[in-house]
Order: structure tokens, then C-alpha cells, then sequence
């Protein structure tokens, strides 16, 4: 019999079998809220009536129209719209499949504008698994065991953890831009750094902001230096922070913004933006692809945008989220063995850790499966697996986050009680 690969883990026991709104159906009918949301990607919910409308249309027209042979509307209107939300100045975009693709995209172009090697990342960070972005990638080791040597030219430097470092927010940061700054004259020149890649909020890495300060400390070096400042938006855009971008809460201005994920609403599709100038300095032939651009995926991303902006997503992630928190951290209060709360908007997890302060790893697994159980669908991320993360769909209700809430205490009373 042929099977998945064994290398493939579920996350939960769930064979889905139909999606609706904030919800999961199995195959018995059992219904689930889904705090997963395809790791962030499905940010209208399951089947928004007016996505699948959109794609239902597209296919019926045109699948598949390749953009380097030939041109479609539907990516032409998608350009067109994304340009009514993308950060001032950044007016082209190359669009991929995946975000690991789009990052990849990103460090090419950055490389052949500067003319420089060097790629500075974070300690924490993911950027995807394919061989480019696993290099940038640190998030845990499982991304990167047994598959060097990674690309060169990567350096890594510390990403401000004020809970972890036991210090304040402040203090984070003066620590973390003191360390990139002897990073500059010990392991990686200005003159030989192309850019610097960071996540407005990590990720797998734990569900860390990045404060506002720590932003703007970068772009400030990146502007002293002539370095690019990639923002990885893939998981932190269209919405999912409570603005629409993630990095629009520390007001700076990224030259490459990467977004995929939330895009289309579980279509796959991907872009890079960047200023025309800095766009026009990729090698003839380095951007290109069979399926990027497709025509139903960009349909589906067009119905994306009205649907996050004529419902008001972006409003109801901060509102839903700020409600989401408070009740995250009663939760908390009446359990120490979750140690910190945190996120942005729809993007929040809960750390797992001992009295001792060392990560919890099985207490967060089990809280982790008795939610499942218990009917509510999440995730773990961090180095240790010890942050369970809740990222629902933009459109979820108060309704449904005191349902969630009221879940994960049970779930968290269960496991604290094995």
C-alpha cells in the first residue's frame, strides 16, 4: 500500500472532511474550532462564500495562464490592489507559490542590488525549508540537521526575548542591537552585507513581537550602512497582527516586504514587494517560475482583500485579539506553569514552562491534545515545543473566543492534573 511519508507529523487527530467559517468538520461530522487556520493561511475562514465564488469563476475560465508566457487579469488586478495596501514606495512586486520561495526571491534580488553576500538573520527566526531559507532559518534544529553545509554567507544575532532573557522590554532591546552592532565588526561587514531578514513577530520561534524600538534600531543601521531591510511578512500579514502589516506597529519602512500565507485565504501564492529602483537591479532570467501567479490562486487573493477590508478583518483581529489575550492570561493566572503570554492581534501563544523557569515541553503537549479532544485545534511552536500558539481565522467573534477560552482551561486544568 502506498503511504504518506513517516516524515510527515499531524498535529492533531483530524481527518477533515469540510471546513466552514472558523470551524472543521470530520468525517463523523465532529465539529472543531480552528485556532490552526492552515498555520495562519486561511484568514477569511474555511470556504468564504465570496472566495470560493471567485476561484469557482476563475476555474471555469482560466486555471492556468504562465506569466512569463503569457499575462491574465486577475494578476494584473492583484498587482493593481496591492498596491492600495503595500507600504509607500513599494510598487513592483514578483509573486511565487510558497513563503519559502518568496524568501528566496528576496535574498536574490538583495544580493545582485548591493552587489554584497552577507544575509543577517535572527536567532529564532524561520524562513521556510527550502535549502536558501532553511539557511536563514533557526528557529529549531530540525530544520537544518542533516542536510549541510547551508548556504554561506548567513550570520545569526540575537532577537529580543524579554521573557526568556528575564529582563525588561527596554533592556531586550539595548542588549539585542548592542549584539548586532559587534556583529557588524567581528563576523560581518557593512561592506559585505546585502541585507538584514527579520519576522515582525517570530513565528515557530515562539510568538515573540519584535518591539517597536528593535525595528527601528534596524532600519536605522541599515540605512547608516546602505543594507536592505527584508521584512518577513508571511505569516504576520493581511491582517493577522491587528494592522495590516506586521511591522506597520513600529512604523518603519521595510525595501522588500515578503508576504504569502493570509494572501488567499488557503490558495497558494506568494509575493515579493519592492520599489521600482531597487526591483530593476534583478539579473535578467533570476525571476521567474511555472506556477507563480496563478490565475485562480490570484483570484482567490483578490477576494481576500475586499472580503479583509469590506468586513473590517483588520479591526477585528485587534479587537478580537485584545479579548483573545485578556482571557489567555486569566487563564494563565490561575495556572504558573504557563509562564508568558504574548502576540500580536490574532497571533498569540502561551509558554509552557517549569518552576525553575526551564520550558515545559510535556505540559504544553498535553495541553496541546486535550484541546484537541476537547474540540479546539491548535499548535506548538518554539526551539522546545513548549509555546502552544492559537492564530484563528480574522473573522472569528467574541462568541467564538469565549468558546475557545473556556476550551483551553479545561484543556490546561487536564493537563496540569496527569
Amino acid at each position: 500500500m502506498t503511504e504518506l511519508s513517516p516524515a510527515l507529523k499531524q498535529a492533531t487527530p483530524v481527518l477533515a472532511a469540510r471546513g466552514e467559517g472558523v470551524y472543521l468538520y470530520d468525517e463523523s461530522d465532529r465539529r472543531y474550532l480552528d485556532f490552526t487556520a492552515g498555520i495562519g493561511v486561511t484568514s477569511t475562514g474555511h470556504c468564504h462564500p465570496r472566495v470560493v465564488e471567485a476561484a469557482q469563476r476563475q476555474v471555469g475560465t482560466l486555471i492556468h495562464g504562465q506569466y512569463t508566457t503569457v499575462m491574465h487579469k486577475p494578476l494584473l488586478d492583484l498587482t493593481e490592489r496591492l498596491g492600495q495596501v503595500l507600504p509607500e514606495g513599494l510598487d513592483r512586486l514578483f509573486y511565487v507559490n510558497s513563503g519559502s520561495e518568496a524568501v528566496e526571491a528576496s535574498v536574490r534580488l538583495a544580493r545582485h542590488a548591493t552587489g554584497r553576500a552577507n544575509i543577517i538573520a535572527f536567532q529564532g527566526g524561520f524562513h521556510g525549508r527550502t535549502m536558501g531559507a532553511a539557511a536563514l532559518t533557526s528557529s529549531g534544529v530540525k530544520v537544518r540537521a542533516g542536510i549541510g553545509p547551508m548556504m554561506p554567507g548567513v550570520v545569526f544575532t540575537p532577537f529580543p526575548e524579554p521573557y526568556r532573557q528575564q529582563c525588561s522590554t527596554e533592556e531586550a532591546v539595548r542588549r539585542a542591537l548592542a549584539e548586532f552592532d559587534q556583529l557588524l565588526v567581528t563576523q560581518s561587514s557593512p561592506r559585505d552585507t546585502a541585507a538584514i531578514i527579520v519576522e515582525p513577530v517570530l513565528g515557530e520561534g515562539g510568538y515573540i513581537p519584535a518591539p517597536p524600538d528593535f525595528l527601528a534600531g534596524l532600519r536605522q543601521r541599515a540605512d547608516a550602512h546602505g543594507i536592505l531591510l527584508i521584512v518577513d511578512e508571511v505569516q504576520t500579514g493581511v491582517g493577522r497582527t491587528g494592522r495590516f502589516w506586521g511591522h506597520d506597529h513600529a512604523g518603519v519602512r521595510p525595501d522588500i516586504l515578503i508576504t504569502a500565507k493570509g494572501l488567499a485565504s488557503g490558495f497558494p501564492i506568494s509575493a515579493i514587494a519592492a520599489g521600482e529602483e531597487l526591483m530593476s537591479k534583478a539579473w535578467p532570467g533570476s525571476q521567474g517560475g511555472t506556477y507563480g501567479g496563478n490565475a485562480v490562486a490570484a483570484a482567490a487573493a483578490l477576494a481576500t482583500l475586499d472580503v479583509v477590508e469590506q468586513e473590517g478583518l483588520v479591526a477585528n483581529a485587534a479587537e478580537q485579539g485584545a479579548r483573545l489575550v485578556e482571557g489567555l492570561r486569566k487563564v494563565a493566572a490561575d495556572h504558573p506553569v504557563i509562564g508568558d503570554v504574548r502576540g500580536l492581534g490574532l497571533m498569540l501563544g502561551n509558554e509552557f514552562t517549569t518552576p525553575e523557569g526551564t520550558p515545559d515541553t510535556a505540559t504544553a503537549s498535553r495541553a496541546h491534545a486535550a484541546a484537541a479532544e476537547a474540540g479546539l485545534l491548535l499548535l506548538t511552536c518554539g526551539p522546545h515545543g513548549n509555546v502552544v500558539r492559537m492564530i484563528p481565522p480574522l473573522i472569528v467573534t467574541a462568541e467564538q473566543v469565549d468558546a475557545a477560552i473556556e476550551l483551553w482551561a479545561t484543556a490546561v486544568r487536564s493537563a496540569v492534573a496527569r
